[in-house]
């Protein structure tokens, strides 16, 4: 029997009712010890911490290799905007991706994902797309990619992660799926913790920081949402009103707290963070050093690759609003 896990991507950081740890305790509650991977191919997607973070086993390689269809979708975009019944063609998709996206970013609890109004809302988006621009590269091939995918996951038992724009389709085509039980299931601290953590690596300029301080310091974290990441997002904070030496020390904190348990991109985004603070109170030996650090790393995810290289090529200047 397979249950379908919906996945929102690298939307589920926006998502304080939907976010990596909701997922994470949904798998538990299922008692799922791994679960199939069925979802994007983005190797900073916020599941590939959280999973293995929290002990779950993620068994790869189910989903087909889809990237050439991107290239072929690219191709009839330029090809039908070269004409005004292929403008108009265009305008219509649009409109129904950008549908689809109002529906995903507006404030999504996984309930609400799963229920089937909003699975027909996801639907009748995907239908509409397909209905101006035909199946094929006009919808990268989505009904392929998905048959290909069914015959995948059709001989697999588990939980099986899939992009929640999938799910309607998926449970057409594999009659022996289903939509995981949550009647019972109430988000935890797993999931608050990370909302808290997402919300503070995004500041907005009507945040009330003092409070927002106050919330990461009073949380100990735990092995998704580590006390070492409620310090560096704590540290940017800080950062953003131009208070650099409490920012270093909650940097130099959580540097000194970084270990093989931990989530994997944590280490990158400390390290570039603390060398841009250092960067900033004039230490650019240091900085460099740092940011070599992130740059030596097995892995970093790109924003913290991106700051360390820039940092190499120009010393960070801190600029306030």
């Amino acid at each position: 029997m397979l249950t379908l896990v919906p996945d929102l991507g690298d939307l589920l950081r926006l998502q304080p009712q939907f976010n990596a740890g909701t997922v994470v305790e949904v798998l538990r509650e299922l008692g799922a010890p791994q679960v199939l991977w069925a979802s994007g191919p983005d190797p900073d997607h916020p599941l590939r911490d959280a999973l293995p973070a929290a002990r779950i086993a993620v068994q790869d390689g189910l989903a087909p290799e889809w990237h050439w269809a991107d290239a072929e979708h690219e191709a009839l975009v330029g090809f039908l905007s070269q004409y005004p019944q292929g403008r108009e063609r265009l305008k219509a998709a649009a409109q129904a991706q950008s549908a689809l996206a109002a529906l995903v970013t507006a404030p999504l609890s996984l309930s609400g994902a799963l229920a089937p109004d909003f699975l027909a809302q996801l639907q009748s988006q995907a239908t509409a797309e397909r209905a101006v621009l035909d199946e094929g590269p006009g919808t990268r091939w989505r009904a392929r990619r998905l048959t290909e995918l069914a015959a995948a996951l059709a001989g697999q038992s588990g939980a099986v992660l899939v992009p929640l724009d999938d799910l309607p389709d998926l449970l057409r085509l594999l009659p022996q799926a289903s939509l995981p039980d949550i009647t019972s299931f109430v988000p935890g601290d797993l999931s608050r913790r990370r909302a808290l953590a997402d919300r503070a690596w995004q500041l907005r300029e009507e945040d009330d920081l003092s409070a927002l301080l106050a919330a990461l310091e009073r949380e100990s974290g735990d092995e998704i949402t580590p006390r070492a990441e409620l310090d560096a997002a704590a540290a940017g904070v800080y950062l953003a009103v131009g208070e650099l030496a409490p920012a270093r020390a909650l940097l130099e904190q959580a540097a000194h707290a970084l270990t093989d348990d931990l989530p994997r991109s944590l280490a990158g985004l400390v390290l570039a963070r603390l060398g841009q603070v250092r960067d900033a109170q004039g230490n650019r030996n240091l900085a460099q050093r740092t940011y070599r650090a992130v740059l030596a790393l097995n892995y970093a995810p790109q924003v913290a690759r991106e700051a360390a290289q820039a940092g190499l090529e120009t010393p960070f200047a801190l600029t306030l609003q």
